[in-house]
C-alpha cells in the first residue's frame, strides 16, 4: 500500500506539471498567436481600404470614393487597440507590430492626408506622378512590415505547436508508465490482502453464517493476523451471549404467554362482571329509586323543609345512579355482541341519532349540518349511539349562541391507507354479501379508511385534555355546570376501535387564526369494499 501510494504521488506530480506545460503552450496558441494573427490581419485589410480609398478618390475626386478610407481608420484605430492587447505578452512581436504601425502612420502623414487634402481644395494638379509613385512606395514599405509580422507570428505559431506537441506527448507518457505501475503495484496489493484479509475473514464470515442459518453452537474458530484473532474473539463471545439470551427469550416467552393467557381470562371475568354488576344492580337500584319518589310524592311539603331537601337528595342520587348503571351497561356491552356486521348508511345512522336527539336539538335550538355521508361494514346501533354521543356532546356543551353542528368527510383529509390494530373482542369485518364470524381481528393489515368529523361552536376542549376526555367517567366540568356521567366519550372510542378505527381531538380547532371557539372530534372507519358512494342524509337508505 505504502509503494502504491508513492507512485500515485509521483505520477500524480508529474502529471500535473505536464498538464500545466500543456495548458500554457495551448494558452500561448490559442489565446495569444492566433488572435494575435487574426488581428494582425484586420489590421491589415484596414489599411488596405485606406489605400485603395485614397488611390481612388485621386483619380475621381468624388468623396464617396474616399468611404473605404474613412471606415479604414476607425478599423485601423480598433484593431490597432486589440494587437497591442494580444501582444502583451510577446514583447518582440509586439515590437514589430510598433514598427509596422508607424510605417503606416509614415505613409499617411506623407502622402494620404496631404493629397487628399489638396484634391478637397480643389488642387488636384498638385498630385504629380512622382508623388503618387512616392506613396506606393511608402505603402510598399507598410506591406513589407505586415509580411515581417506575419513571418514572426508564424514562426511564435510554429513554436507554440511544438511545444503543445511535446507536453501533449509527455503528458501521455507519464499516465501510460503510472498506469503499469498502478497496476502492478495493485496485483502485489492484491495478493497481499488476500492473504492477509480475505482468507481470515472469510473463514470468520464462514463461521458467523453457520451460527446465522440456525447452528448457535458452532464455535467462531480464529483466524489470520492477531487483530483477526481478536475479531474472532470478540464474534464468539457475541455467539454465546446470543445463545445465553435465546435461552433467556424463549424462557420469558413461555411466562408471557401464561401471562397472556391469564390476563385474557380475567378480562373476560371483568368484563362479565362489569356486565352482570350493572345488570343486576337495575332490579334493586330500580325498587329504591320508585319508593324514594313514592316519598317524595306523597310526603312532599308533609314534613320540614330539611325533610324534603333530604328526600330530594336521595330521589337525585337514585337517578343519577340509575343512568350511571345503564351507561356502564351499554359500555360493557359493546365488543361483546356476536352480530354479524352488515353495510351500514351512514346517512341513516346520523338521521337515527337525531330522532333520538330531537328534544335536545329543539330546546337548544341547535342546527346540525351534514354532508355527505357514506356506507360502512358495522353494526347499525352501535354506529347510531357513536353519532348520538358526539352530537350529543357538541350540543350540550354549547355557550349563549345557538349551537352549530358540523358532521361530515374531513375534506382536506383525504382518505389514507392505514393498518387497524386489532381490537380485544372485535368481530372480523367481512366483505358486502358474506357471512361474518364472531371472533378477535388476526393481524393487522393496511385497510383503506374513510375520515370523518364532528365540529361545533361550542365550550371547546383545551388541547392538554385530548387524552383525558376519551376515558370513562372523566369529566372536565362540574355536575351542576353540565348534567352526565362522563361516559359518553369513552363509548364512542369503545365503539370506533371496535369497529376497526381511531378517534381523536383537533388540537388545532379553535386554536388557529379564523376557526372561531368550539371543538372538532375526528375519526376513522374502513371503508366499504365496492358499491356505495357518498350521500347525503335526504337521499334515502338502501344499503
Amino acid at each position: 500500500m505504502a509503494v502504491g501510494a508513492g507512485v500515485l504521488a509521483v505520477v500524480a506530480a508529474l502529471s500535473g506539471l505536464a498538464f500545466s506545460n500543456l495548458v500554457a503552450a495551448r494558452h500561448t496558441l490559442l489565446g495569444e498567436v492566433d488572435p494575435a494573427s487574426l488581428t494582425a490581419d484586420r489590421l491589415e485589410l484596414a489599411y488596405l481600404d485606406q489605400e485603395t480609398g485614397v488611390r481612388g478618390y485621386v483619380l475621381s475626386a468624388t468623396p464617396g470614393f474616399l468611404r473605404p478610407y474613412t471606415t479604414g481608420r476607425k478599423e485601423q484605430r480598433s484593431a490597432a487597440t486589440a494587437l497591442n492587447q494580444d501582444l502583451a505578452d510577446l514583447p518582440d512581436v509586439l515590437q514589430l507590430a510598433k514598427l509596422t504601425e508607424g510605417q503606416a502612420a509614415i505613409w499617411q502623414h506623407r502622402f494620404a492626408e496631404p493629397a487628399i487634402a489638396a484634391v478637397a481644395g480643389g488642387d488636384k494638379g498638385s498630385i504629380t506622378v512622382v508623388s503618387q509613385l512616392r506613396g506606393k512606395r511608402l505603402f510598399d514599405l507598410v506591406r513589407a512590415r505586415f509580411g515581417t509580422l506575419d513571418d514572426a507570428l508564424a514562426d511564435n505559431r510554429a513554436a507554440a505547436g511544438r511545444q503543445l506537441d511535446s507536453a501533449t506527448n509527455l503528458l501521455i507518457g507519464i499516465l501510460v508508465a503510472g498506469l503499469v505501475l498502478l497496476v502492478a503495484a495493485g496485483v502485489a496489493m492484491q495478493q497481499a490482502l488476500r492473504r492477509w484479509v480475505t482468507d481470515p475473514l472469510l473463514q470468520v464470515g464462514g463461521d458467523a453464517r453457520q451460527v446465522a442459518d440456525g447452528a448457535v453452537d458452532h464455535p467462531i474458530a480464529p483466524a489470520g493476523p492477531p487483530e483477526f484473532q481478536e475479531l474472532a474473539g470478540d464474534v464468539e463471545a457475541m455467539r454465546e451471549r446470543i445463545v445465553t439470551e435465546l435461552q433467556e427469550v424463549a424462557t420469558a416467552q413461555a411466562d408471557l404467554a401464561d401471562r397472556n393467557r391469564e390476563l385474557a381470562r380475567s378480562n373476560v371475568e371483568l368484563e362479565q362482571f362489569a356486565y352482570v354488576a350493572s345488570h343486576d344492580l337495575q332490579e334493586p337500584l330500580r325498587k329504591v329509586t320508585s319508593f324514594v319518589q313514592l316519598l317524595q310524592q306523597r310526603y312532599q311539603g308533609q314534613l320540614d323543609d330539611r325533610a324534603d331537601e333530604f328526600i330530594g337528595f336521595a330521589a337525585d342520587g337514585a337517578k343519577r345512579m340509575q343512568v350511571l348503571i345503564n351507561d356502564l351497561l351499554a359500555f360493557s356491552r359493546v365488543g361483546r355482541t356476536t352480530e354479524r356486521f352488515v353495510p351500514v348508511d351512514l346517512a341513516t345512522a346520523v338521521t337515527s341519532a337525531l330522532g333520538n336527539l330531537a328534544t335536545a336539538v329543539d330546546e337548544a335550538g341547535a342546527r346540525v349540518e351534514v354532508g355527505d355521508l357514506p356506507a360502512v361494514m358495522g353494526d347499525p346501533g352501535l354506529l347510531t349511539a357513536l353519532w348520538q354521543n358526539l352530537i350529543g356532546n357538541a350540543v350540550k356543551f354549547r355557550r349563549t349562541d345557538p349551537p352549530v353542528v358540523r358532521i361530515g368527510v374531513v375534506d382536506d383529509q383525504p382518505p389514507t391507507t392505514e393498518p387497524v390494530a386489532p381490537t380485544a373482542g372485535a368481530v372480523a369485518v367481512p366483505a358486502a354479501g358474506e357471512a361474518s364470524a364472531a371472533g378477535p381481528v388476526g393481524a393487522a393489515e393496511p385497510v383503506a379508511t374513510w375520515t370523518f368529523e364532528v365540529a361545533d361552536n361550542g365550550i371547546g376542549i383545551e388541547p392538554r385534555f385530548a387524552d383525558k376526555i376519551f376515558v370513562i367517567f372523566q369529566r372536565l366540568h362540574s355536575r351542576d355546570s353540565y348534567a352526565g356521567t362522563g361516559i359518553g366519550l369513552a363509548l364512542a372510542k369503545k365503539i370506533v376501535e371496535f369497529h376497526g378505527g381511531t378517534i381523536w381531538l383537533d388540537p388545532r380547532y379553535g386554536v388557529d387564526p379564523g376557526d372561531g371557539e368550539g371543538a372538532r372530534l375526528c375519526f376513522t372507519l374502513p371503508r366499504l369494499e365496492e358499491g356505495f358512494t357518498l350521500r347525503g342524509p335526504d337521499e334515502g337508505a338502501d344499503g
